[in-house]
């Protein structure tokens, strides 16, 4: 078994870098920051569409055992972690309860490979932010990874969220807001941004209340993004607030 799903990690490697491009590939590592200092340094791109890494993806989701998706999970090459991910959400999604709970384990201990927020935002709320729904009480581990000095660990757990968000369980997203509220990096303003505008679309009252306490002290990129589908006459009474 394990010699035919070695067969196929090779045979998923082979297949995206026959649908990479070069020049897509140089694109890819400036738009995802991989130069020195930025925040994807080292990261590496074959030029692969995000419609072809799920062609892929679709194609190999049976074939690939959980663990050998999270090997697949631990390459260097972008596009290999991306689809690695796509597999693994699906087998998430498919999993026993019992599974579930490993590949949420996992996952966990394999953040370091999810590290570019498209990996984070195609994952993070269809794994984690699924298992905490279910599992209500081991909701804390949001609190630890909001609290890292790890970009990639605090985006997973404010994404986390919108799993709950749908749910209409807004505490988590809106601690998890304040705890980030002077957060540093842009990507944070960005995802709890997000989120907070995700409250606001299911109930505005709620987010209200906390852009009335909060928005003096919201980086602007945060509250472009917490507003963005606000009526004009909101909008401008934050923006000029």
């Amino acid at each position: 078994m394990v010699i035919f799903t070695r067969m196929f990690l090779t045979q998923i490697k082979n297949e995206l870098r026959r649908l990479g491009n070069a020049e897509k590939a140089a694109h890819c590592g400036r738009f995802f920051k991989t130069a020195k200092g930025e925040y994807g340094e080292g990261d590496k791109f074959i030029g692969v569409t995000v419609p072809n890494q799920r062609m892929v993806a679709r194609k190999f989701v049976k074939k690939l055992t959980t663990a050998e998706a999270f090997e697949l999970l631990q390459s260097e090459i972008h596009e290999h972690r991306l689809t690695a991910l796509f597999i693994l959400v699906d087998h998430y999604k498919k999993a026993s309860e019992k599974a579930r709970k490993e590949i949420y384990e996992l996952y966990l201990r394999n953040w370091k490979h999810v590290n570019n927020w498209d990996l984070v935002d195609s994952s993070a709320h269809k794994i984690v932010g699924e298992y905490l729904l279910n599992n209500p009480d081991e909701r804390e581990i949001l609190y630890k990874l909001a609290y890292s000095k790890n970009l990639w660990e605090k985006r997973i757990a404010m994404i986390s969220t919108f799993t709950l968000i749908r749910a209409k369980q807004f505490s988590e997203a809106l601690k998890l807001a304040e705890i980030l509220l002077k957060d540093k990096h842009d990507l944070m303003h960005k995802a709890v941004g997000w989120m907070l505008r995700e409250i606001g679309n299911r109930d505005y009252a709620v987010e209200k209340v906390f852009l009335d306490k909060h928005y003096k002290q919201m980086p602007r990129t945060m509250l472009r993004y917490a507003i963005e589908k606000l009526p004009p006459g909101g909008k401008a009474f934050y923006m000029k607030k």
